[in-house]
């Protein structure tokens, strides 16, 4: 029998190593980002094509590299970072591993320019497929540029499993405002498509912030610093007013090394305790200066996980920094037991010589029995000079009503068959509950779930025939989104379209909304909060439940829209609401499968008596 283990091609072995390193567009934009940030570079331009599958291209003022170095990089293990094991754990540097280059390199076709500071000319090298096709001198900027094209080109099954443009498109915006956030200092911009997405100045850790997701995060901000002999931590967070259904700007950095930790995110989450609402998560940005001694990073391909040798203290020292910040900056709730506030306000501080006492004046002459002319004559000399004159007649009247025949009142126990000739009468219970009488019992239904039924599947009809009106609002209203949202709003736009909304692009990251669904009611709507909320409501969807771009529409839309409990309810919109209910495919479920109707039988009534 002959032996059947043989080592891998080169070619082979690369293209497995690839479908570690780099998954998608997003995943190379972030190798080459961390080399030119290793490489010292303070300016890195990004333009992409295609969402990154035609052309991703880096440009660098690094050091760049010599002939030799240029050739060599794209060999696998060929790293400048790493030379012996135990420099794994002192690593200060991005990338370590030596197999991105390589990985890219097989499954694209790569075009690198690039020269050091000191020589005269640079190299030009082409490979397509893991294999060189052109290697010459040329004439070229100090630093680095790669131009990567067709990624995936030899690889077709990976290059099927590809989302759509605008999703491919936000992947690689997330790993452009990591590396953005990680590196204040950097000038970074960013092109897709030849439209200008980013041009991020030099500055500090705020300025970047702002520049990255709009200028009303400014106020949004609460700076955190601590510094202990374990760790030093600095970053802001978000206030809680502004806090999102959606985890997308949370970002822990560790060494200016993005990661992700449920862990450390849970000291965060716990020092918002009792300020947020359960399904509502803060904007941070947190940076945690470490020994590289007590972290081992290489733990994952990607390197966004890492092991830590004292996990405990860094989520203590984590959650007690982040509630002290809260604290020292007034964000939770304060009592002042030196000061009443609820008075404060109404007392006006006067000086002791403005002080006027008040004054009574009366006219003793004053005779409530007199006749007409005295009583006219008392009344003028009064200092008030009132009009009115007291009158004597029909005063007998005021009898008269003890001589009206009584009126006999209906009783509470009126006769059933009465009751059910007339229209059905409901009851709101604490404004959140609707109460009807049956024949079994009780009919409870909550409200705002039950809206939400009725506005989904409304919302479902309107996508699927696309004739949702619209109400066109007096004031058009301008919405400013990040570019990852705004991105992702002009993907949806037609849908968003058919569900009534009147809106159109308007500039950079900005949209003009001019109408809203009829649907909503004529109740006053905050078209910005309202499609802010579409938004972010949509991305939970999608990351949580994993549903259709269509439902994710519907079901976000129906539960920012419905009435929300605590909202009083008129007869007739109580009679309107349920039968719009049970006019419904599904009446009986909300939108996220909780039941909307509870019945209590008269057993379960005579049970809590004790009958």
């Amino acid at each position: 029998m002959t032996d059947i283990i043989h080592l891998l091609p080169d070619a082979v072995a690369n293209q497995i190593a690839a479908g570690e390193v780099v998954q998608r567009p997003a995943s190379a934009v972030k190798e080459l980002l961390e080399n030119s940030i290793d490489a010292g570079a303070d300016k890195i331009q990004l333009v992409v094509k295609d969402a990154g599958k035609a052309l991703i291209q880096i440009i660098d003022n690094g050091c760049g590299m010599s002939v030799t170095d240029a050739r060599m990089c794209f060999e696998r293990h060929a790293t400048s970072k790493v030379k012996k094991a135990e420099d794994l754990f002192a690593i200060r540097t991005m990338g370590f591993r030596g197999e991105a280059m390589a990985s890219i390199a097989a499954i694209s076709q790569v075009e690198m320019k690039t020269r050091r500071h000191e020589d005269e000319i640079g190299t030009c090298i082409s490979i397509e497929g893991a294999q060189v096709t052109n290697q010459e001198p040329v004439a070229t900027s100090p630093g680095t540029q790669i131009s990567i094209k067709n990624l995936f080109f030899n690889t077709p099954a990976r290059r099927n499993f590809l989302k759509s443009n605008p999703v491919e498109m936000r992947h690689i915006l997330d790993e452009f405002q990591r590396i953005a956030l990680a590196h204040p200092a950097v000038f970074f911009s960013l092109h897709h498509d030849g439209t200008e997405i980013f041009n991020l100045p030099k500055g500090n850790l705020k300025q970047r912030i702002v520049h990255l997701f709009g200028n009303n995060y400014n106020e949004r901000l609460v700076p955190v610093e601590e510094e202990t002999t374990i760790i030093n931590l600095k970053g802001y967070i978000g206030k809680p007013a502004f806090a999102k259904k959606t985890r997308g700007e949370q970002f822990f950095f560790v060494n200016n090394r993005f990661i992700k930790d449920p862990y450390l995110n849970h000291a965060v989450s716990s020092a918002f305790e009792d300020l947020l609402p359960d399904d509502s998560y803060p904007l941070y940005v947190l940076f945690i200066e470490i020994d590289p001694s007590k972290i081992d990073v290489n733990v994952h391909p990607t390197k966004t996980e890492i092991k830590y040798l004292d996990e405990k203290s860094i989520y203590a020292i984590m959650k007690s920094a982040v509630k002290r910040s809260i604290g020292r900056y007034n964000i939770s709730p304060t009592l002042d037991f030196d000061q009443e506030t609820g008075f404060s306000n109404m007392i006006t501080q006067k000086a002791v010589e403005d002080i006027v006492p008040p004054s009574i004046n009366f006219n003793p002459d004053f005779n409530p029995f007199a006749s007409d002319s005295s009583s006219t004559s008392g009344y003028a000399t009064s200092p008030r000079n009132y009009e009115a004159k007291p009158s004597a007649k029909n005063w007998g009247s005021l009898y008269e009503i003890t001589e009206q025949p009584i009126v006999e009142q209906t009783s509470i126990y009126a006769d059933e068959t009465v009751l059910e000739t007339k229209q059905k009468q409901y009851m709101q219970l604490h404004n959140r509950y609707i109460v009807s009488q049956i024949k079994s019992g009780l009919m409870v239904i909550d409200q705002q779930m039950a809206h939400e039924r009725i506005l989904y599947e409304r919302f479902l009809v309107h996508l699927d025939d696309r004739k949702g009106a619209s109400q066109q609002s007096l004031f058009p209203q301008t919405i400013t989104l990040n570019a990852n949202d705004f991105e992702l709003a002009k993907s949806l736009l037609d849908d968003i379209k058919s569900l009534g909304f009147d809106v159109r692009e308007f500039g950079k990251n900005t949209l003009v909304v001019e109408g809203v669904p009829v649907d909503l009611g004529s109740s006053n709507i905050n078209e910005t909060q309202l499609f802010e909320q579409l938004i972010e409501g949509f991305k939970n969807s999608q990351q949580e439940l994993k549903l259709s771009k269509r439902d994710s529409l519907a079901r976000s839309l129906a539960k920012n829209s419905a009435i929300k409990a605590g909202t009083s309810l008129g007869q007739e919109e109580m009679n309107t609401l349920i039968d719009e209910l049970f006019a419904c495919k599904t009446p009986n479920f909300s939108v996220s499968g909780k039941p909307i109707i509870q019945t209590i039988t008269l057993a379960e009534l005579d049970r809590k008596f004790e009958k």
